[in-house]
């Protein structure tokens, strides 16, 4: 029961994708591209390795590494992601099925 005072709170429920629901035209790319760098970042953190460390590991520019580590993914495009990916040594694997309706039109699973 409400007392008088309170009032209901108002949501929208979120469509699975955060960048859709803020109404960015790009919004699958951008979530593909936030999957992406969460995994990288998630792979270098577990390594503690500093960020001069992994701008040579990466062989980008340590503003970069401060981008990637900071969640700014929308600054890199998903073949420099792949290519991070790749230079920490995990396979990037890309597979083809058939799209049901209201399911993403791109997953990114992190395996093992």
């Amino acid at each position: 029961m409400m007392s008088e005072d309170m009032t209901p709170i108002e949501f929208t429920p979120s469509s699975g994708n955060v960048f859709a629901d803020m109404g960015l035209e790009d919004a699958e790319e951008l979530l593909t591209r936030a999957k992406l760098g969460v995994t990288v970042r998630r792979i270098l953190e577990s390594r503690n390795l500093k960020q001069q460390e992994i701008a040579k590991l990466l062989d980008i520019k340590q503003p970069e590494v401060s981008n990637l580590m900071k969640g700014k993914y929308h600054l890199f495009s998903e073949a420099r992601l792949f290519g991070f990916l790749n230079k920490l040594e995990k396979k990037v694997t890309i597979q083809i099925s058939t799209h049901y309706a209201g399911e993403a039109l791109i997953e990114v699973a992190e395996i093992g």
